[in-house]
């Protein structure tokens, strides 16, 4: 049988391993016991939809973080992939080609080929010229937004079929949201890559240490190349489901999602320095602020503290993980 001690360093080592999911249940728990109406199907669901936009671009940030990089720039992806959907359909529809409803399917492929195209680019400037992905996304960010507003001239674009409120604002069974399964889907495919493939197993190598990866055989560059492209076509994906939820294209689509995404990226247990994370973790992280998000509109708690709630939240997320990094560095040096 195992002592005190063991069983005493077990049931550390387990909360310290499953602490967001403990924090994430204590405070549901608070909220079913406090907040009216918290506890029903409609509202846990209404709180999957309402995560969707962010969670999904957030599951192709993990993988750019855990590999060393960041994006700042999807908030102005999901602005640029909204207008650019409708604004195609409305030209093909416009000169003939083919009607709306056949037209977006067309324009939702574009949109994302735009976004692999920026991820490509940015990922070429970052190999090609050392250049950070801070600076290069943070300038991005800047000419994508323009780039939108020049192509809607600051107005947003409705040329749009009625069925395509379907994908951001449809039901299945008349219960469950269609941006929910959305995420459902994206969560799993990555969750899949980067646990159970070579190259999700290389992301974290080049996440850790490029030079060792780079010395083991990894090709790093195609590794850094393809996690920023992820991040752009995913925010590509969320743009068009935006864009079918208000059914509308607009330059102003997106504005902040890039800090909410990061947050639950970070409250996930995604380190910053790269190479440690988990798309569980994000997974956690989203309907962590999901819940929090709806927990303060249950109590009605205005948008200005909102904005303090969240800031707080990432300040405590990072010190946390910063604080369990520096204990998984000494337990290593200790030994």
């Amino acid at each position: 049988m195992k002592s005190a001690a063991t069983r005493n360093l077990d049931l550390s080592s387990l909360s310290k391993k499953y602490m967001m999911e403990i924090i994430l249940f204590c405070i549901a728990l608070a909220l079913v016991l406090t907040a009216p109406g918290f506890f029903t199907l409609p509202n846990i669901l209404n709180i999957f939809r309402n995560v969707t936009l962010t969670g999904v671009i957030s599951f192709g940030m993990t993988m750019a973080i855990i590999g060393g990089e960041i994006d700042l720039s999807v908030g102005s992806s999901i602005a640029l992939s909204a207008v650019l959907t409708a604004t195609i359909t409305g030209a093909l529809d416009k000169a003939g080609i083919m009607p709306m409803e056949t037209g977006v399917f067309v324009a939702m492929a574009c949109a994302l080929v735009v976004g692999l195209l920026i991820g490509l680019w940015n990922g070429f400037i970052r190999t090609r010229f050392n250049i950070p992905t801070f600076i290069i996304t943070l300038a991005m960010l800047n000419v994508i937004y323009g780039t939108a507003a020049l192509i809607s001239h600051g107005f947003p674009v409705t040329t749009l079929p009625d069925w395509y409120s379907w994908i951001g604002a449809g039901r299945v069974f008349g219960l469950f949201p269609v941006p929910a399964i959305w995420l459902l889907i994206v969560f799993a495919i990555v969750y899949v890559i980067m646990n159970l493939t070579r190259f999700g197993r290389e992301v974290y190598a080049v996440g850790g240490n490029p030079e060792s990866a780079r010395l083991s055989g990894i090709n790093v560059t195609r590794v850094k190349i393809i996690i920023l492209v992820a991040v752009q076509v995913l925010a590509a994906f969320s743009g068009i489901i935006l864009s079918a939820q208000v059914m509308s294209g607009s330059s102003t689509f997106g504005r902040g999602y890039e800090m909410d995404v990061i947050s639950a990226v970070i409250i996930g247990g995604t380190s910053l320095v790269g190479g440690i994370g988990k798309v569980w973790g994000t997974f956690m992280g989203i309907v962590f602020l999901g819940v929090i998000n709806n927990g303060m509109t249950l109590f009605g708690v205005g948008d200005f503290e909102k904005y303090i709630v969240r800031g707080l939240l990432i300040l405590f997320a990072v010190l946390f993980n910063t604080i369990q990094l520096q204990s998984l560095q000494k337990a290593r040096l200790t030994k």
